[in-house]
């Protein structure tokens, strides 16, 4: 994404934790900073992208963070996926030093963000989204502003309940044709003609029928965009029954050292329910998480 931005003509100030990642862009024309406050002090934009809300929180509010550096009239860009409260509090905490920030998640995983076409949906003031625009057109081929502080990661997380439903369909159907006997190339070359075509069906079928669960998109990174989903579902009082069933079915991967596989690895945890599915207890223990605090 930074290296799309310099294509873009932008002059870009680069920070990461792994020098080795920051001096590769260096070589592409970015200027490394020694901090997030660095990058906030050379800047006019800052544009973070991190794990979670509490890194979120630590390299924007943090010792040595973006608030440290930033001035009036300055637009913080954060497209990390977070919880959505954490995106308005941390909206709330610049606003205090004149500055803005649009939540700017987006959709497209690792391939979208290397060819400048992902899906970025943004929550913020509408006249900061304005300004910003020729960023992130530089960034993503649908860029679509949502509404107030926070309703970016709103709809991301909407997103992921989508993503996540998508792919347990996908698993469960493969997982079927493989008990049955079917031959699983033919399938998902039937499949992706008719209406229960999907892009996780063209994009990760085959890997789940190769079994290759090379990460574009990370179980532990799904995982973490599930809990924001059921807490939030939990604060809206809305029920999110199966995006609950795929949380806890990714937890168990977690717990078994998939953490950093792709998510398509979600059919090994199938596997083992079609392999003791006789047993009683593995039943309970799936339903169990299922109170009405998750649903």
């Amino acid at each position: 994404m930074a290296k799309n931005l310099l294509k873009a003509g932008f002059q870009v100030t680069v920070y990461n934790r792994t020098k080795s990642v920051a001096s590769a862009l260096k070589r592409s024309g970015a200027v490394v900073g020694t901090s997030p406050r660095s990058v906030a002090e050379e800047s006019d934009v800052v544009v973070t992208m991190v794990t979670d809300s509490e890194a979120v929180k630590q390299v924007v509010l943090g010792k040595g963070g973006v608030v440290e550096g930033i001035r009036r009239g300055m637009t913080l860009i954060d497209m990390s996926t977070i919880s959505p409260n954490v995106a308005k509090e941390v909206s709330a905490e610049l606003a205090r030093k004149g500055a803005k920030m649009l939540d700017a998640p987006v959709s497209g995983g690792d391939s979208g963000a290397r060819a400048g076409t992902l899906t970025i949906m943004v929550g913020g003031p509408k006249q900061a989204f304005d300004e910003c625009l020729p960023i992130f057109d530089a960034l993503g081929k649908k860029v679509v502003h949502m509404g107030p502080a926070g309703s970016g990661q709103l709809a991301k997380l909407a997103n992921q309940i989508l993503v996540a439903g998508n792919m347990a369909g996908l698993c469960e159907c493969l997982l079927f044709a493989k008990k049955a006997g079917l031959d699983l190339d033919k399938l998902i070359d039937s499949l992706s003609a008719g209406a229960a075509s999907s892009w996780a069906l063209v994009n990760l079928g085959p890997k789940v029928a190769r079994r290759d669960f090379s990460p574009g998109f990370k179980v532990k990174l799904i995982e973490k965009d599930l809990r924001y989903v059921v807490s939030s579902a939990k604060d809206m009082g809305a029920a999110v029954p199966a995006a609950a069933l795929v949380l806890k079915l990714y937890e168990e991967l977690d717990r078994k050292g998939l953490g950093d596989s792709g998510t398509q690895a979600l059919v090994e945890a199938l596997e083992g329910l079609s392999d003791v599915q006789s047993r009683p207890s593995t039943t309970l223990k799936i339903s169990r998480g299922l109170d009405s605090e998750h649903v």
